[in-house]
C-alpha cells in the first residue's frame, strides 16, 4: 500500500471511516450518509491508501477494525466532536430547545415550579418533557437530558446537584404534631430512622402506608396526617401554604436530585450555558 502522508486526508474519507468504525460496517455507514456500499468502500481505500495503513479487516462476513483501525478511530471520532462543538461556538446560533426526562413526581415537583424563572432567563427555548414511569425506565430512556434521583453517581454521565434530599415533619395547616404519622415503603428512611435521631417513641400511625413520596404528600395535603416529607419535593407546597413544616428535626440523607446528561454531550459552550440556566432556575424554585 502506497504512503502519502502530507497534511490531513479529507474530512468526508474521515467521517465515513468514523461512521464504518463506530457502526461496525460498510453498509450502516452507507445508510447513515445516503450513499451506496461501494462509495463507502471507495472513500475508506482512499483513507487507507493516504495513511498508508489498512484500517479495516475485509472478509466474507463482514468489516472488523484493523489494530492500527481500532487506534486511530477514538481520535478521529475526539477529532470530529472538537471541530463540531468549536464552529458550533462560533458561528452557531442559540439552543432553540431544552428536553428533559424524569420521573413524572419530579417533573410536577422540580420542573414546573422553575419554569417561571427559566423562561425569564431563555424566554426563546421552547422546553419539553418526557416521563418515565420507573427510574429504570432511565437507562432506555432517549432523551439524553435527565433528573435523576441518588448519589450522584452513574456511570457515564455527568451530575450537577438540584437538591440534597431533606426529611421533615410536615402536615396541612391545622394538623399539628401528634397526629397520626403516614408511612412511606422504599428506599427513604423513615420514622424509624427519625425516631433514632430523635429518640421519639411509640408515633402513632394513621393506618396509611405509601410506596411513593408524591402520594404521601398528597395525603398530608388532604389533612390525613403527618408525612416525614422531601422538602424539595413539598417546596411548591410548602411556599404555598399547603403544607406546613411541623418544627420538629430534619432527617438529611445521602442522596439528592441530580440534572444528568452523558459525559459526551453538552460539550459545547452554548449548550453549557443553556443547562447552566436550566439548572439555576430549578435550584432557585426548591
Amino acid at each position: 500500500m502506497s504512503k502519502k502522508k502530507v497534511g490531513l486526508p479529507p474530512l468526508d474519507w474521515l467521517r465515513v471511516f468514523e461512521a464504518a468504525g463506530r457502526l461496525g460496517g460498510f453498509s450502516a455507514a452507507a445508510r447513515e450518509f445516503g450513499l451506496t456500499q461501494a462509495a463507502v468502500s471507495q472513500r475508506i481505500a482512499n483513507l487507507e491508501s493516504w495513511l498508508g495503513r489498512s484500517l479495516f479487516v475485509r472478509e466474507a462476513r463482514g468489516v472488523s477494525l484493523t489494530v492500527e483501525g481500532e487506534s486511530y478511530l477514538p481520535l478521529v471520532q475526539d477529532s470530529l466532536r472538537a471541530l463540531e462543538r468549536n464552529t458550533e461556538d462560533l458561528f452557531g446560533t442559540a439552543p432553540r430547545a431544552l428536553r428533559v426526562a424524569g420521573l413524572s413526581s419530579h417533573i410536577q415537583a422540580l420542573v414546573l415550579p422553575s419554569l417561571g424563572a427559566f423562561r425569564a432567563l431563555r424566554p426563546e427555548v421552547q422546553v419539553t418533557t418526557d416521563s418515565v414511569a420507573r427510574r429504570s425506565s432511565l437507562e432506555d430512556e432517549r432523551t439524553w437530558l435527565q433528573i435523576r434521583y441518588g448519589r450522584g453517581s452513574w456511570p457515564g454521565r455527568t451530575a450537577d446537584l438540584i437538591a440534597p434530599e431533606v426529611l421533615t415533619p410536615m402536615a396541612a395547616p391545622g394538623v399539628s404534631w401528634g397526629a397520626p404519622v403516614i408511612d412511606l415503603r422504599g428506599e427513604r428512611p423513615g420514622w424509624q430512622d427519625w425516631m433514632q435521631k430523635t429518640g421519639d417513641t411509640d408515633l402513632p400511625r394513621t393506618g396509611l402506608s405509601f410506596d411513593s413520596m408524591e402520594h404521601a404528600l398528597g395525603a398530608a395535603r388532604q389533612g390525613l396526617g403527618v408525612a416525614l416529607g422531601s422538602v424539595a419535593l413539598a417546596s411548591a407546597d410548602l411556599a404555598s401554604g399547603r403544607l406546613i413544616r411541623l418544627g420538629r428535626p430534619d432527617l438529611k440523607t445521602r442522596d439528592g436530585y441530580w440534572l444528568t446528561w452523558p459525559r459526551d454531550r453538552a460539550q459545547s459552550k452554548k449548550q453549557q450555558a443553556l443547562i447552566g440556566d436550566f439548572l439555576q432556575a430549578l435550584r432557585a424554585a426548591v
